[in-house]
This record gives C-alpha cells, structure tokens and sequence, in this order.
C-alpha cells in the first residue's frame, strides 16, 4: 500500500501544503497524518511564512481516515502529533498561529470536513461531496465536527448532516457557510491562493494578532470538550454497533443498529 505524503511549495510569503496519497483517495494513514503535522510546524516556525494553503492533489481531498491504521490511536486515548508538529485539527497542544486557506475537491469526508472547520477561509469546487459519515461505522466524529460544525453553520444545519450521514454537495456547503467561495473544478486551488496572497500582503503582526483574538473568543468549554473526544469514543469502539458498521461497509449495505 502506497504511504501518504505531503508535498510543500513555497509561493512568497504562503506555503502550499498537499496532501498526496492519491491512489487511496488521500485516505489518512499515519505517514500522511504525520507529514501533515509536521508541515503545520513548518509553516508556524518560519518568519518568511505568514499563510498555508492546504489543499490535496488528486480527484479528491481525502475519504477520511484508513481506519486500520488508526486503531491503536484511538486505543490510546489520545491524537499522536510527532516531535516537530502541531495538530492540523486544533485539538492537542498548541494551534497554529498563522492562518490557513483551504482549497478542496471531489469527496471530502469525515476528517477531511474537520480539517476544513480547523482552517480560517474555505474554498471548494462544484464536484466536491461532503460527508461526515462516522455514524455509519458505529463510532462518531472526534477530529472537531462536534464542537465546530454548529458554531460555524448553525445548530440544525449542522445537525442535518451529523445526525444523518448524508452527503451534501458545494452548493450546500456554501450556503451553510462552511465554505466562503464556490469554484469550477480545478480552479479553487488558484483561488485558495489568491485569496491567501491577499493575507500574506497585510501586516502580518496584525493578521497573526486577529487571529488569536478571535480564537481567545471562544468558549472555553470547546477546549474542554476536546480532551473528552478520544476517551469518549472508546465504549462505542467496544460496542456491537461498531463492528456491524464495519462490516455494512465491507458489504457496501447500510448497516442494522441494535444501540450495544
């Protein structure tokens, strides 16, 4: 199985972060997770750097995590960040202090939609779906939907899509506002750019000081909640529902749920 990578490009001031791992949709094993913290302190570290443009090559953004490799995480209670990296999902140990634009297309489920509620300004084609499908599987979101899909869209249009599964395509995600701008097909990366040369064009003192002001805004229960997500999640991962999950996927059947 091919590992993931992360491919860096400087444009200026802005640092292009690409997740690559495509002949799996960009599906997160821990290489990928791991590059990606590591370009997040990259990005945070360098004085030339004052933006990140996430994106992904490829047909899509990613299909979520490669759920076998991340059995032992969850088992532990707690996300793994590698010496040198800060946490690309804002949950563990410190944020990053500068911002980032995010550019995405194709399917982007699961993390992926937490990573996009972890990033500062959203830009998606028309073709991209979303979907936070953990309900499916039995388990539920911890990368941050839980705490940010509300806040950033409103309380029910989050729980239309938490509570079903369903997928929900650019259009939507506009309207709710989880994305700013809507693009044709192989033109939100250029937009994603723009956009973040845009910020890397301002005082930078005084972007990165908007930044945690706002951030300093926000409820101190979310931290909170945060430490909770893993732990939480270890009863469901121990429950019947999880393992019929994993096997209506495997069968590509929607799965029977009996609530043990």
């Amino acid at each position: 199985m091919t590992a993931g990578t992360v491919a860096l490009e400087r444009r200026g001031h802005v640092l292009g972060i690409g997740l690559d791992r495509v002949a799996k949709r960009n599906a997160f094993d821990m290489p990928l997770w791991n590059g990606l913290c590591r370009a997040y302190g990259e990005l945070d570290r360098d004085p030339e750097l004052r933006v990140g443009v996430l994106h992904a090559h490829g047909e899509h953004f990613t299909g979520g995590l490669d759920l076998p490799q991340w059995t032992s995480v969850f088992a532990s209670g707690a996300w793994e960040i590698p010496s040198g990296g800060l946490d690309p999902l804002g949950l563990t140990g410190p944020r990053l202090s500068k911002p980032i634009v995010c550019a995405v297309q194709g399917i982007c489920f699961t993390v992926g939609i937490e990573l996009l509620l972890a990033t500062d300004v959203r830009v998606a084609a028309t073709s991209t779906r979303f979907g936070q499908i953990e309900i499916k599987r039995g388990i539920y979101p911890v990368g941050g939907a839980t705490l940010r899909f509300a806040r950033e869209v409103g309380w029910s249009n989050a729980m239309r899509w938490l509570l079903t599964a369903d997928e929900f395509d650019a259009a939507e995600a506009h309207r709710i506002g989880l994305v700013q701008e809507v693009t044709a097909p192989g033109a939100q990366l250029e937009r994603a750019y723009a956009i973040a040369d845009v910020i890397a064009a301002q005082a930078p003192l005084g972007v990165f000081a908007t930044l945690a002001s706002a951030r300093a805004a926000l409820p101190a229960e979310e931290a909170e909640e945060a430490r909770r997500l893993l732990p939480n999640l270890k009863p469901l991962l121990e429950s019947e529902d999880m393992q019929e999950g994993l096997r209506a996927f495997m069968e590509r059947r929607g799965g029977s749920f009996r609530g043990r």
